[in-house]
């Protein structure tokens, strides 16, 4: 079996992380039974291809997969910020309901005063976006 490097661990970490927030997000849903809000979609058609782009770039040790999957983790990164705010700020969430009914400031866990399934979210893309960052691709000469 040969060495992995640093960069083949980072990009291994990062898809272990999606495809927990993944199943994650298919656990609160499909067994809790939480219907996900507008913003809970959003950050769920960002995270699901994380999970497919990272586990083919981890077993092809494709480190160019980072060009692909930065740019979802960002805007997955803010969607779930702007989730979060909705939910912890007072004043700060929209008068109506998202468009399903489901008004996106519930909280349907809250784990110590603070970790909500947006605070996860949140969390999740925040370590995606670091270990693609770690990851160095040297430049073609």
């Amino acid at each position: 079996m040969k060495n992995l490097d640093s960069r083949q661990l980072f990009l291994y970490a990062a898809w272990l992380v999606s495809l927990v927030a993944t199943l994650g997000s298919l656990y609160f849903s499909e067994v809790r039974g939480f219907i996900p809000c507008e913003l809970c979609w959003y950050q769920r058609i960002l995270m699901y291809p994380l999970a497919l782009l990272l586990g083919i770039g981890t077993f092809q040790s494709d480190f160019t997969v980072k060009k692909y999957v930065l740019p979802l983790a960002i805007i997955g990164w803010a969607v779930s910020l702007f989730h979060y705010l909705e939910q912890k700020i007072p004043g700060f969430a929209k008068i109506k309901p998202c468009a399903d009914g489901i008004p996106c400031s519930a909280e349907y866990i809250n784990w110590l005063g603070f970790i909500t399934i947006p605070f996860l979210a949140f969390t999740a893309f925040s370590m995606i976006i670091v270990l693609m960052l770690l990851i160095r691709i040297p430049r073609a000469k």
